[in-house]
């Protein structure tokens, strides 16, 4: 797929500089040069700006938000040579108030601490990820995704004892038995399965009222991508697949997975959904898929802006999937 890597948080080109990472003194002249971009995060929230909260509201290391955790920062990678971008929780800070939403599947708050302009707001990532520019959303994922890890991972899984954020957050180190953790990504199938002139859809519990998206599913130890498809699709929805072929792929940091788009050819239609896994399960023809693009469907809603899942099904009403 030509275009694969225009999807968000992927293709912005970001240089990671991770031959970096064990070199302190040079991580110490990029985070003090004067350059430096700090991304803050709270409780996987990356702080926006603007008033359609559409950029990164990004702060230096005297910033009174980070001034006293920049040991804890996260290098994300470099601009140029002399512009390094990091990242520091903030999960700490309490606001006056915490909405019921927060880490839900759509959280439309939007939390504002005092420390920042006006225009700062700590916003959903899944929300937002449409609105970013490539590197932006790039540097979020990132950032997110990271973070996210060590919230999750702060004890050695082989001896119990507290670890150490080590490679500039890139490991973490357990001082009792020196074992080397590294961050986990879990990979997910996400899968385009067509037949005819239609696409399968399905809907998960909890989902927004009339919201479709296509079936996907956390590949399997053992199992090729290929496999983990035709498996997900049938227990899922009862569907056989035949051919299967990889697209593209997308960092979703919702908290650690790796999409990866696939198309499949169906070999039988007739559907029976597994109530324990998704709600509902259909086809969908491409004229009515342009409906709902459109937003003049009656009953279904489009996958998020953003997604992997939207991004496909785009390319797949625009005939360009090669």
């Amino acid at each position: 797929m030509r275009d694969a890597e225009t999807v968000t948080f992927g293709g912005s080109g970001l240089d990671r500089a991770a031959e970096l990472r064990g070199d302190q003194d040079a991580l110490n002249r990029l985070m003090h040069n004067g350059r430096a971009q700090i991304l803050v995060l709270w409780r996987g929230k990356p702080m926006l700006m603007g008033a359609g909260r559409d950029a990164l509201g990004m702060v230096g290391p005297e910033h009174i938000s980070v001034v006293d955790r920049l040991e804890r920062a996260v290098f994300l990678g470099r601009k140029d040579a002399e512009t390094g971008y990091f990242a520091i929780d903030i999960s700490d800070w309490e606001p006056p108030e915490t909405p019921e939403t927060l880490g839900a599947f759509v959280d439309h708050s939007e939390q504002i601490h005092p420390d920042f302009p006006a225009d700062f707001a700590l916003v959903e990532l899944r929300g937002a990820m449409g609105r970013l520019s490539p590197r932006d959303a790039e540097l979020a994922a990132t950032a997110r995704g990271i973070l996210g890890w060590h919230q999750s991972h702060g004890f050695c899984a082989r001896c119990g004892a507290k670890s150490a954020l080590s490679m500039a957050g890139w490991q973490s180190t357990c001082p009792a038995c020196g074992t080397h953790h590294f961050p986990r990504t879990d990979p997910v199938v996400i899968m385009l399965i067509t037949h005819g002139n239609s696409v399968l859809l399905g809907r998960s519990h909890g989902w927004p009222e009339g919201m479709y998206s296509l079936l996907a599913g956390f590949i399997e130890p053992g199992e090729t991508i290929e496999a983990a498809v035709r498996r997900e699709v049938f227990e899922e929805a009862g569907v056989q697949v035949g051919a299967v072929d990889y697209l593209a792929s997308q960092p979703w940091p919702f908290p650690s997975s790796l999409m990866m788009g696939c198309r499949g050819q169906a070999t039988s239609k007739d559907i029976t959904i597994d109530p324990e896994e998704i709600e509902d399960a259909l086809w969908i023809s491409r004229e009515e898929m342009m409906r709902v693009f459109a937003g003049e469907h009656p009953t279904i809603k489009p996958s998020r802006k953003g997604s992997i899942a939207h991004f496909l099904m785009q390319k797949w009403l625009a005939d360009q999937l090669d």
